[in-house]
């Protein structure tokens, strides 16, 4: 008896140790990560992009279900999960691993992790070439890092930045978000121009384009040239009382060529060099 009450004894005071001990376990177990704005990164601090600009970027990138959007320090993962809610495939890239885990488990919140996925990686190591739309919320200095980097993509690639610029190459469109909206609240938008300039040979004469960004100077034939840019691989310029547009495919230009006659097509192929 006295045997059969000490195990009893001593398998009531191992119940009360682990139901002591339990309360102890569940204070350890840490709490889900939550980002705070104004919190350190690699190269900055990450400081989330109002929604309301985050809709805005959207429209004036008029990112389609066709496109796939890549956001450079993609942060809490909003700007790709508010593409993906609209269709698109979209991608961040985010070099603090905590960021990314948090991103993905918005992402699966929202129902979106079929079009919006995350990595953890730094964004001059990574390619991301095939993007068709680029957002960012950089710094002035890495944007002109990057800058290099997005004039060598495919013509007619979308980039749009929050708040800050890309040095002296203009932007197409510029958006605020709107009186809501108290800190960063404006957008910019290029779209990555074909590189035109040299020389360019018609049936007849020739076309010389110098290229700055997406503007464009030149002449045709001994007629110099006016409201002269690119958009994209789309080529528009005028020559005395003659409206030229084109599309750029590497060394062709194909297009109409209008004139107080009518229209024609015209067509011109780059001079060797």
């Amino acid at each position: 008896m006295n045997l059969a009450r000490t195990i009893a004894a001593a398998c009531v005071s191992a119940l009360l140790g682990h139901a002591a001990l339990a309360p102890a376990l569940h204070a350890q177990t840490p709490a889900p990560y939550t980002p705070q704005s104004g919190q350190a990164g690699k190269d900055v601090v990450w400081i989330p992009t109002p929604q309301s600009l985050v809709d805005r970027m959207m429209e004036m990138a008029q990112v389609t279900p066709a496109d796939y959007l890549v956001d450079l320090g993609s942060g809490d993962g909003r700007t790709v999960i508010t593409a993906a809610k609209r269709g698109v495939r979209a991608h961040g890239i985010e070099y603090n691993p905590d960021m990314v885990e948090f991103a993905r488990r918005a992402a699966q919140q929202e129902g979106v992790t079929g079009k919006a996925t995350f990595v953890q990686g730094d964004i001059f190591e990574s390619d991301f070439s095939d993007a068709t739309v680029v957002t960012m919320f950089l710094l002035p200095s890495l944007n002109m890092r990057l800058r290099p980097i997005l004039l060598d993509m495919k013509p007619g690639t979308r980039i749009v930045s929050n708040s800050f610029d890309l040095g002296d190459w203009p932007a197409d469109q510029t958006v605020d978000a709107g009186p809501a909206c108290e800190h960063y609240c404006r957008a910019y938008k290029w779209t990555v121009p074909a590189k035109v300039e040299g020389t360019w040979r018609l049936d007849r004469g020739k076309l010389e384009l110098r290229q700055t960004f997406q503007m464009l100077e030149g002449k045709l034939g001994d007629v110099a040239l006016s409201d002269a840019r690119m958009d994209g691989a789309t080529i528009r310029f005028s020559a005395g009382a003659n409206r030229y547009e084109g599309r750029v495919e590497g060394d062709r230009i194909t297009g109409t060529r209008r004139s107080p006659q009518g229209e024609a097509p015209w067509s011109a192929a780059r001079a060797a060099p």
